[in-house]
């Protein structure tokens, strides 16, 4: 209180300066019609621009609640596209296995289940892929997995109600039993983890008379894919003296990069032929 009076001893001159120019400028503004017109209209000028900042500083804290109330209107707007709803794919694509016959004509043998790739990964060492549609539509762990153009992508290795996971060929697990278009001469397809555009293919005998860019098929030896699929083109050929079979780099036929949908191939005796594969051999 003191600091008070002692701020008014020092400065009541000024103060007093202060206090005369406001009274004098009330008595000219009440007098004179112009004056009070010029004063009213500063007065509101200078009003409007401390309420004008205040509304910018006050909306400024308020752009928190005002985002979060953007957010659940853009949601709301969101949730009424028609594109948030899906009818489960069901659709079946029947193919006939030719080499199949019984007294009655063909047999069907493989299925083809479309669907849409979700997530595709191909920079790891092991790779999976994504597929909307799963066991409640006729996806079974083991299936094979094909490309649009019909060249091979992988296997299913798990699934859930609506959805499947697929084990990619650029998979360090992955193995695939494949042959030499030319001469059939047989051998197992799998990833180095190296490069994500090519694949090896092992065991292929030196007899057989390979050529860079000859085509690499799968064999009549897999449970899950159908013979004669796509795999690749032979793109490097490596042969060691101490071996009697060749060692192979395809050039994948599926592009991994941007792989947007599959088909998901059902063999119709996959399960009888892997069950008798695993059975032993009794006495």
């Amino acid at each position: 209180m003191k600091n008070i009076f002692l701020f008014i001893r020092r400065y009541l001159a000024f103060l007093s300066f202060l206090l005369l120019q406001v009274i004098s400028i009330v008595m000219l503004s009440s007098s004179s019609k112009t004056h009070e017109t010029f004063f009213a209209s500063a007065a509101n000028e200078v009003t409007g621009g401390i309420n004008k900042k205040y509304s910018g500083f006050s909306d400024y804290f308020r752009l928190k609640e005002t985002n979060r109330q953007l957010a659940e209107e853009n949601a709301r707007l969101r949730n009424m596209l028609s594109t948030n709803y899906i009818t489960p794919d069901v659709s079946k694509t029947q193919v006939v296995d030719t080499l199949v016959r019984d007294t009655l004509g063909r047999v069907r043998k493989f299925t083809w289940l479309p669907a849409k790739v979700v997530s595709n990964t191909y920079t790891l060492q092991a790779n999976y892929i994504m597929a909307e549609r799963g066991s409640s539509q006729g996806v079974a762990k083991g299936m094979a997995v094909a490309g649009p153009s019909g060249s091979v992508v992988g296997v299913v290795v798990e699934t859930s109600a609506n959805y499947c996971k697929i084990m990619s060929l650029l998979h360090r697990n992955s193995k695939v039993s494949a042959m030499l278009k030319k001469d059939e001469s047989a051998g197992s397809v799998e990833w180095d983890g190296v490069e994500p555009g090519f694949l090896i293919l092992r065991n292929v005998t030196k007899g057989s008379k390979v050529a860079k860019g000859d085509t690499v098929l799968t064999s009549n030896y897999s449970a899950n894919f159908p013979p004669k699929m796509m795999i690749g083109t032979v793109d490097q050929i490596n042969s060691e003296s101490s071996s009697n079979f060749y060692t192979l780099k395809i050039k994948t036929a599926t592009n991994f990069f941007n792989i947007q949908y599959v088909n998901i191939i059902e063999n119709a005796r996959y399960t009888e032929q892997v069950q008798l594969e695993n059975s032993g051999t009794k006495p």
